[in-house]
């Protein structure tokens, strides 16, 4: 039985980020992620979850500017420095919330440029071993982009072939359904192939990134086939309601009871 975290930056928009934890645990979620927590104290999110039973599934390494455009540095060459302060900032948050993994943004660069490839395989080396020894792991997550002109990483194979060829133990893929089906299609022989890989999976609606199952793809299908495959990790809900999250739970409600007792074991 899937285990799912509720995005929060996605979904409950209707409340304010705070409150959303406690929408999202009344609706039956036993998880959480979200893209950043930087704006929001770190002992009150750590409050939150605690308050309403929640884990903490995932969130995102510092970004760089996001206001500015920015989606990520680690591709950037000379920005070495800003990404390890951004690295002991997200631990600090880690260690308070009890999340697991963090994700790497790579950042708007040419994925053809050899410093630009140079300076990620290197930032990601050794953000994943500062992650290692507080025990975390690192994931790597290809972005389509269509969504995100420019992105450095938009492709699951380049992005197994350098978790592969690194051979960090806590170094993962972060399997974004949405993005693969857009990116490359077919789905389920990547998963398949690719599981070894994967510490995150998220789902939405292809192309619109609504609600799972809603329109391309079968998400029950691949729910159930991420079971036969003895994936037990979470399955992060990253997508924009079409009309109102309560609204668009339905999806949710075959596997709604079973959540807090996937969670406890």
């Amino acid at each position: 039985m899937p285990r799912f975290a509720a995005n929060l930056t996605m979904m409950f928009t209707e409340w304010p980020f705070l409150d959303r934890f406690a929408v999202a645990a009344d609706a039956g979620f036993a998880a959480v992620e979200f893209l950043f927590p930087y704006d929001h104290p770190r002992e009150a999110i750590a409050e939150r979850l605690n308050r309403h039973g929640l884990t903490l599934a995932l969130f995102n390494l510092p970004p760089g500017d996001w206001a500015a455009g920015e989606r990520g540095i680690a591709a950037l060459p000379g920005r070495e420095d800003e990404l390890r302060a951004g690295v002991e900032t997200a631990l600090r948050y880690a260690q308070s919330t009890g999340v697991s993994r963090l994700h790497l943004m790579a950042g708007l660069a040419d994925a053809t440029d050899p410093v630009a490839r140079q300076t990620y395989r290197d930032n990601v080396a050794w953000t994943a071993a500062r992650l290692a020894d507080a025990n975390l792991d690192l994931l790597l997550e290809p972005i389509n982009t269509r969504g995100m002109p420019g992105y450095f990483l938009g492709d699951f194979d380049e992005a197994a072939a350098l978790i592969a060829g690194l051979a960090l133990p806590n170094l993962k893929l972060q399997f974004d359904v949405y993005h693969c089906q857009i990116i490359h299609g077919d789905v389920t022989t990547r998963l398949r192939a690719m599981l070894p890989l994967i510490g995150h999976v998220q789902i939405a609606s292809v192309p619109s990134r609504h609600e799972p199952g809603s329109e391309e793809l079968n998400a029950g299908y691949l729910f159930a086939e991420l079971d036969r495959l003895g994936y037990t990790g979470f399955i992060g809900c990253e997508y924009h309601p079409r009309a109102g999250t309560l609204e668009g739970l339905a999806w949710f409600e075959p596997y709604r009871a079973s959540q807090r007792d996937l969670d406890r074991d």
